[in-house]
């Protein structure tokens, strides 16, 4: 596909993101940028979280997958629906109780100040290194197939997208972000959808066809039954629930769309909507994953390889799509640069947030509006560039899915989240040295993972896989009970 052609549409695509950005940021204030006013309509919510959740990762790593993972990933999924359970009912009703713009206010009123900034400190980190990630894919295979033939480098077009985001993001905030997310959130399941319109047509078949030879060659299979691979269901589906419990209901960026809502109820609506919407729309990306597989080898095209002649997984998608033709190219590109745009908008407006309210604390202090602006406005650009850091350091160490890397992150970095609020929602009648928190935070993931690195030694050849992140999480809750006592408290932040 012509490059020019690519460069139309992504500055297409970017215009419609200024002119909602335009509508949705006039009369805008510091209320708006972290909060949204809480005027956000419930389903236009739970519908752009769908976007923000599956990102880029998910628009080629999920069906790059299928060829090494086949179905498997599905069960991650079904764990999905406990974890937003546990969210609509639990960790809700928590935030919209204490009135929170930042969930970690939470651990300050129920442990103290340096627990607050430990697990602002763990957000920061998860989330900076995790979306950059992310974002990276989007600026990696636009790389790849249009700027590497210009001869451009690979910093500039990193550089364009984090300009980009900062731009339109930079009034608005979060409530921009809830409106975007809404187009973003379009535009990848049309392109996935679309894609697999076009393979069917092309090959001749329907959908229930093309899944039943994809079963035949063994590319269906949903359910991982040896309990020494890290993909066994049992272990999937537990930490299907975890992953989405500390990934979103203690993740700043995904609750600060949350609690834009107008009422807990209407929060609760969008968390199980969003819930039962994320097993279609999963079903819909690994069935286009064995689609693009199926045609490869119906046509003989060959699947991407690296130096070893290993098959890239997160090359499958961009490779059949751009050959196959213009049609496919574009729908490819429309899609890809929505999930680079809803990878990293939120995430940079929640990353401002966390720091001005659990850092800075400048939300307690007695300062003008136009103070506040002028402090939300410089962070809001040094997080811009530490994200276009990640992006471009990033570069020499990309050779395998991104989706694993990801979750790897999360399994170390969420951990001592899990631990926190675990042991600060069920243990209400014991108090923690909060002075020792940032140790036990530390050291936990460490712990955990050295257990990974030689669990098949010293676990009968047991292999852990996301699951890493319930150990360090129940690490980080046994040092807590270890260094807390029991206290009557005078205020309790879960009462």
């Amino acid at each position: 596909m012509n490059a020019t052609i690519i460069l139309v549409v992504f500055v297409v695509y970017t215009a419609l993101l200024f002119l909602i950005s335009y509508f949705t940021s006039r009369k805008s204030d510091n209320a708006s940028f972290f909060t949204g006013n809480r005027k956000s309509p419930w389903f236009v919510v739970a519908y752009g979280m769908i976007g923000a959740s599956l990102s880029g990762v998910t628009f080629m790593s999920v069906p790059g997958g299928v060829y090494t993972g086949q179905f498997t990933y599905m069960a991650l999924v079904f764990g999905y629906l406990i974890g937003y359970a546990v969210i609509a009912f639990v960790l809700l009703p928590l935030y919209y109780r204490l009135n929170l713009t930042s969930i970690y206010s939470y651990l300050e009123m129920r442990f103290g100040v340096h627990s607050e900034k430990t697990g602002a400190a763990f957000f920061l980190l998860s989330r900076l290194l995790g979306s950059a990630l992310r974002m990276y894919l989007v600026v990696f295979v636009l790389y790849e197939f249009v700027f590497k033939l210009w001869g451009i480098p690979f910093w500039v077009p990193a550089v364009v997208f984090i300009g980009i985001i900062l731009l339109y993001t930079f009034k608005g905030g979060i409530k921009t972000v809830v409106w975007t997310d809404t187009l973003q959130t379009t535009f990848l399941l049309l392109a996935a959808a679309l894609t697999m319109f076009y393979i069917f047509k092309n090959l001749g078949i329907s959908w229930p066809e093309l899944l039943r030879r994809a079963s035949d060659e063994g590319y269906t299979k949903v359910f991982e039954t040896d309990w020494t691979n890290s993909k066994f269901y049992l272990k999937q589906i537990l930490s299907g629930a975890f992953i989405t419990i500390t990934m979103t209901g203690l993740d700043q960026d995904m609750m600060q769309k949350n609690l834009t809502c107008k009422n807990l109820r209407d929060a609760q609506k969008n968390v199980l909507t969003s819930s039962v919407l994320f097993i279609v729309v999963n079903i819909l990306f690994l069935s286009l994953g064995a689609s693009l597989i199926y045609y490869a080898h119906q046509t003989g095209f060959p699947l991407p390889v690296n130096g070893d002649g290993v098959v890239v997984n997160d090359k499958i998608f961009p490779s059949v799509a751009f050959t196959m033709g213009n049609f496919t190219s574009i729908v490819f590109v429309l899609g890809l640069v929505a999930a680079g745009y809803s990878s990293a908008d939120g995430t940079l407006t929640a990353l401002t947030t966390t720091f001005i309210y659990d850092f800075l604390h400048l939300n307690k202090k007695d300062i003008s509006e136009s103070q506040m602006t002028r402090y939300r406005k410089m962070v809001h650009v040094a997080f811009a560039l530490l994200y276009l850091l990640v992006i471009i350091l990033f570069r020499p160490f990309h050779n395998e899915s991104l989706i694993d890397k990801i979750f790897d992150i999360a399994g170390f970095t969420y951990g001592p989240l899990l631990g926190l609020y675990s042991f600060g929602l069920f243990m209400k009648n014991r108090t923690v040295n909060d002075k020792a928190v940032p140790y036990i935070a530390v050291a936990s993931p460490i712990i955990s993972y050295v257990l990974k690195m030689y669990s098949p030694q010293l676990l009968w050849g047991y292999h852990f896989g996301f699951e890493i992140l319930i150990v360090n999480g129940l690490l980080t809750f046994l040092a807590l009970l270890a260094f807390s006592k029991k206290e009557k408290m005078l205020v309790n932040p879960n009462n």
